[in-house]
């Protein structure tokens, strides 16, 4: 018999001081029983930090064809991709040929270094392509956040991300590695 998903609620405020966005939400997170939490968390992170209402996740691990999130506009074109982990070059080119933006949090130190030196030549050619790097140390402390239920406090300002429940606080950083215009 096929594992189920596990289904966490994460209800959500977020002050995003860059982009003069505010915004409560109630969100439902579905966890592949292949997905780990941390992997999870910085799905949960990268929706926090494009934070819209029009922004949703997809299908993810169950879906080859979709992204772990994205923002469709009115036509329903995709207006951003947001994709997790160290992808292929072939799905980024898919990616950003299907949608105006593409922003991509990869994680797990020693793999996503490598993947960056042999990656990053090629993947300077796409314009509408961000990268954005998390270390092992703040992703473990992110995970820390992770319940079946979740009330969370967002406050973003120059890039940085503080994140807080009733028992934890965090100032998270993304490393930059690609920045589009």
């Amino acid at each position: 018999m096929a594992l189920k998903a596990t289904v966490y609620k994460a209800t959500v405020n977020v002050a995003d001081m860059d982009r003069n966005q505010y915004l409560d939400a109630t969100l439902t997170l579905a966890r592949h029983p292949s997905e780990t939490q941390e992997r999870m968390m910085l799905r949960l992170l990268a929706w926090i930090k494009f934070a819209d209402e029009r922004l949703h996740f997809t299908r993810g691990l169950s879906a080859e064809d979709e992204p772990e999130a994205w923002l469709r506009n009115d036509h329903l074109g995709i207006d951003l991709w947001i994709e997790l982990g160290l992808p292929d070059e072939k799905r980024i080119k898919k990616a950003c040929t299907q949608s105006e933006a593409v922003a991509l949090f990869t994680y797990n130190s020693r793999a996503a270094q490598i993947w960056w030196q042999q990656n990053q030549t090629k993947l300077a050619s796409y314009a509408n392509l961000s990268i954005w790097y998390l270390n092992d140390d703040q992703l473990a402390k992110l995970s820390a956040f992770a319940a079946r239920t979740m009330v969370l406090q967002a406050t973003i300002q120059e890039g940085a991300i503080w994140l807080s429940d009733r028992e934890n606080n965090l100032e998270i950083h993304l490393t930059t590695w690609q920045q589009h215009a």
